[in-house]
């Protein structure tokens, strides 16, 4: 196979300076409601701020892959002093919590990175980050290509669907004649 590079989108979360605002979760649902802006329900949001008040402890998490089980992590992490449940590092939708999961439907969330057409600068989360808790970043990075069936599939009737099967034809077959010759 061969290496491609990719652009990483990611968002790190320097969560000493997070105060709890729920300034992300806000935007964050009202920017996934259809129609956009339509409603605001932070139980729809893609990141959730973790909260131990009495501890003043705020924790942004992002929703991830969903996971079908529930995993066996119990363990506690101690970052600065401050106590952190595993889960509250977990970014999956899973049967032992209701965290990412959509109320109505019970279907898990994932952070799309708030992707638009055209895209933004930044995910919304990000730009309305009240203390610059949440920090953009875009890197690119070799990896391997991945061509998957249904990936083809999917592009050539793409193609099929704009240009017509007889011209997708035409051009496949001149492509294979020069290819050969």
């Amino acid at each position: 196979m061969a290496k491609i590079k990719k652009i990483i989108k990611t968002i790190r979360i320097e969560a000493d300076k997070c105060n709890g605002c729920r300034a992300c979760e806000i935007i964050c649902s009202a920017y996934h409601a259809e129609p956009k802006y339509s409603s605001v329900n932070p139980a729809r949001a893609r990141i959730q701020v973790m909260s131990y008040r009495l501890k003043n402890i705020w924790l942004p998490v992002f929703a991830g892959e969903h996971a079908a089980a529930e995993c066996m992590g119990r363990n506690t992490y101690v970052i600065d002093g401050k106590e952190y449940p595993e889960c509250d590092f977990c970014r999956a939708a899973c049967p032992s919590r209701d965290t990412f999961k959509e109320p109505d439907s019970g279907l898990p969330l994932k952070c799309d990175m708030c992707e638009s057409d055209p895209p933004l600068a930044v995910p919304k989360c990000v730009e309305k980050c009240l203390n610059k808790v949440l920090v953009y970043e875009e890197r690119e990075e070799e990896v391997e290509e991945e061509i998957r069936p249904e990936d083809v599939h999917i592009g050539l009737q793409a193609m099929i669907d704009k240009y017509g099967l007889q011209k997708v034809t035409d051009t496949f077959s001149r492509f294979n004649a020069a290819k050969r010759g």
